[in-house]
């Protein structure tokens, strides 16, 4: 059983968290995000870029109503320094991890604390608004490819946390993590990454992805107790002039 690369990663990741639209522009593509945050808004490089070429970059990001911003993966410091040149500030510096489905089926499902739901309840949607995760990111798991739920968790008689995962092959990944403020540091999330991998092999998966930025120790710390390993990385950088 074969850990997904770094670069296979950055594929499932766009197409279980994916744009409204995609076009190429030149040795760019460009992401049409509509509100739902960096990861489907940032530019990527299909190719050498040139200084004309990311001032093409920039007005097409204009053209959309986005702040120019990048996506910069493996081997691309080359972009990451034209980038720093131009006065781009470095964003949200992200891990990816993974784990084997094997690490997250020994943990015990907890049938009457863990839901499986399709599509989201308002309860949800109510706890990922909580957490800034609003119609936009909504609209992103709506028209994601391949299988997908939600994990409904709860903490007592009361719906406390949600999360949502997506299959694409034999790899599911999991976006938007949230436990309500009033129930964290209380298990919840371990609960609901659990069910999330016995529905992932059930559906035949043979590991389970993630992405956490760097900052969030406290997220890191759990994912690395519960087996997730980090594969890869990437950062943005955004224009702030």
């Amino acid at each position: 059983m074969t850990t997904p690369t770094v670069e296979n990663l950055y594929a499932l990741t766009e197409t279980t968290w994916p744009p409204a639209a995609k076009v190429r522009v030149g040795p760019w593509h460009i992401r049409e995000g509509r509100g739902a945050g960096s990861r489907v808004s940032a530019a990527t490089a299909a190719g050498d870029a040139s200084s004309d070429d990311l001032q093409q970059a920039e007005q097409e990001m204009r053209n959309l109503g986005q702040t120019p911003l990048f996506m910069i993966r493996k081997g691309e410091d080359w972009l990451d320094e034209k980038l720093a040149a131009r006065g781009y500030a470095v964003k949200d510096p992200v891990f990816l991890r993974v784990a084997p489905i094997e690490a997250l089926t020994v943990l015990p499902l907890e049938r009457a604390k863990t839901f499986r739901v399709w599509p989201p309840l308002e309860t949800q949607k109510e706890i990922w608004a909580e957490g800034g995760i609003g119609a936009a990111r909504l609209a992103v798991m709506e028209r994601a490819e391949g299988l997908r739920t939600t994990i409904l968790g709860r903490d007592g008689n009361s719906p406390a946390g949600t999360v949502f995962v997506a299959l694409q092959g034999d790899v599911a990944m999991l976006h938007a993590m949230e436990v309500a403020a009033a129930f964290r540091r209380r298990g919840l999330a371990r609960k609901m990454i659990a069910a999330v991998g016995h529905w992932a092999a059930d559906h035949g998966a043979s590991h389970v992805a993630l992405l956490v930025t760097k900052a969030n120790t406290g997220a890191n710390a759990l994912y690395a107790s519960l087996g997730f390993e980090v594969v890869g990385e990437y950062h943005y950088r955004i224009k702030t002039e």
